[in-house]
């Protein structure tokens, strides 16, 4: 059975692993790049130095590792945009492996051949099913550690690994969303099995689950955390910290937020901000730390592999009533 199945999606095996290696064929260059460039300007070093605080004091060290970010920015910026990509090759997955799995065999009738030569719909289905994800998956954790790896200097110039995007393309959650859009196109081919409307019914049900998890539970993980300083104190959020930014604003002297998205700067007078936000003004940030990255990442990979393992239980019952 294992033999039959590898015959069936081999095709589609080798070109997958051909795309990939277009993909790296792109990566590795940009890639080393970026890391040669973030060495060179002394970019690791300089973050280093000014620790995990959420508030450092303003000085010109802190001033150049902003500098040095920028300029970082302004060479290799655009390539923020490649990372879409990687956002979308889960998705991908979903919609060109798994729901065509089931979908295909029994829009062609191909299954009514294999249930009635000694071969159950369950041990089909554990083969198919096993295959693929096996596959899927090794091909995923390799695809996860090269983005992750081509990702780390443009986070590292930037604000953090929390922040949206960068979150989504590094650590463990890319093999997390490969697994669940797998197992949801599985799932489509089995409630709706026909190949483009399953195909269709993945891409949307993909895009719900992740958009819905992204915006509404990511920032819930855990209760998120506040800061205040004054415009004139010296003090500002460090640049290095990798904190993610929920909300901003600026609070008067009672605590009440009289400007929303935004933050003071310094004041070459005390009380220059006054007739804006009122004697007393403080800048106010709501975050989530950087440094829960990897516990958010599990959460997150968590959540997938549930839902994944859900949605394949719910296509082993459904193949009950295919006839």
């Amino acid at each position: 059975m294992i033999w039959l199945v590898w015959r069936q999606h081999r095709k589609q095996a080798l070109f997958t692993l051909a795309a990939l290696a277009a993909l790296a064929a792109i990566m590795v260059p940009t890639g080393l790049a970026m890391h040669t460039k973030y060495d060179d300007v002394g970019l690791g070093p300089c973050r280093a130095a000014l620790g995990s605080a959420s508030l450092v004091t303003q000085t010109e060290a802190v001033s150049r590792c902003e500098n040095l970010g920028q300029q970082f920015q302004q060479e290799f910026g655009g390539l923020v945009f490649v990372a879409v990509l990687f956002v979308v090759l889960p998705l991908l997955v979903g919609v060109f492996f798994g729901a065509p799995l089931v979908a295909r065999e029994v829009e062609q009738g191909t299954h009514r051949l294999v249930w009635t030569q000694g071969v159950t719909r369950l041990q089909w289905a554990l083969a198919k099913f096993g295959l693929t994800g096996a596959l899927t998956a090794v091909l995923a954790v390799g695809y996860a550690l090269g983005v992750s790896w081509w990702f780390e200097p443009l986070v590292g110039a930037s604000a953090g690994r929390l922040n949206y995007l960068s979150f989504d393309v590094q650590g463990i959650v890319p093999v997390a969303y490969t697994l669940f859009a797998l197992a949801l196109g599985v799932f489509a081919g089995t409630y709706w099995p026909k190949v483009l409307p399953a195909m269709g019914l993945a891409l949307l049900g993909f895009a719900a689950v992740r958009v819905a998890i992204e915006v509404l539970a990511r920032p819930r993980y855990l209760p998120a955390q506040s800061l205040t300083f004054t415009p004139g104190g010296g003090q500002t959020p460090n640049p290095a910290a990798g904190n993610w930014v929920l909300d901003l604003g600026v609070r008067n002297a009672a605590g009440e937020l009289v400007l929303p998205n935004a933050q003071l700067g310094p004041c070459p007078s005390g009380g220059c901000f006054d007739a804006v936000a009122g004697p007393g003004a403080r800048n106010w940030v709501q975050y989530q730390p950087g440094d829960r990255f990897w516990l958010f990442q599990g959460i997150e990979s968590g959540i997938f592999v549930l839902l994944a393992a859900a949605l394949v239980f719910f296509a082993l019952r459904r193949l009950r009533s295919i006839a």
